[in-house]
């Protein structure tokens, strides 16, 4: 079985960072064939020079999908797939921007297929690219949308914070129950720094907190 994990989050939040860490991290220190998904959406606007209108958020959420897909039918397969967002990030950004949610039923329908979410804090600053990014406020408008639309869907997801190896660390944590071994000893840290809980100013302590303590304190298989 191919392991699907999806990086999830709204621009500037280290999801392409992020998925080439993790990439690099595991070919490098076990023997698992991992393939890297891009984000579409991106890629469409650095080859068009523009955003997206309304009518082609559809077409951009079914192609990201297949981007997926593709990924997971690989020859030799894959055993893992990390996906630099899914159409439910599409989905998001077409809510906020055009007012319409009509992406958001097959996007979670999609979203259900995979076998954890990772969703970017915002503790890294925003940083503008010089081309599509569009200020901290929509960073934080589409960090809304998707809390409200994994937690009404009952979809699990773990919130990762941190910068660099903390990221990192942090990812691989949530990753590790899911695997048939260890990817790291828990209980040691030379190599990775470790990040507070900072429920002061997370924009939900409670349910990130108590998901991911309990993924820390699940034992590995």
């Amino acid at each position: 079985m191919t392991l699907i994990v999806t990086l999830l989050g709204g621009e500037s939040t280290g999801k392409s960072s992020l998925a080439r860490s993790l990439q690099q991290h595991l070919s490098r220190n076990t023997s698992l064939r991992t393939i890297c998904v891009p984000e579409n959406l991106r890629l469409w606007c650095t080859l068009a020079g523009r955003a997206p209108q309304a009518h082609e958020q559809a077409a951009l959420a079914a192609e990201q999908h297949q981007l997926i897909v593709a990924a997971i039918q690989a020859q030799p397969a894959p055993d893992m797939v990390i996906a630099d967002t899914t159409p439910l990030v599409i989905a998001a950004y077409s809510e906020l921007y055009f007012n319409d949610s009509s992406l958001l039923a097959g996007a979670i329908a999609h979203q259900r297929g995979y076998h954890l979410n990772l969703l970017m804090g915002l503790d890294l600053p925003w940083v503008p690219d010089g081309l599509f990014r569009d200020s901290p406020v929509v960073r934080d408008a589409i960090d809304a949308i998707l809390r409200r639309v994994l937690q009404a869907a009952n979809l699990p997801f773990q919130t990762i914070y941190g910068r660099g190896d903390v990221r990192l660390h942090q990812a691989l944590t949530a990753l590790n129950p899911l695997l048939d071994h260890s990817l790291f000893d828990l209980d040691q840290n030379q190599t990775f720094g470790r990040v507070p809980w900072n429920c002061e100013t997370c924009s939900d302590p409670a349910c990130e907190h108590q998901i991911f303590t309990a993924l820390l304190q699940k034992p590995s298989s």
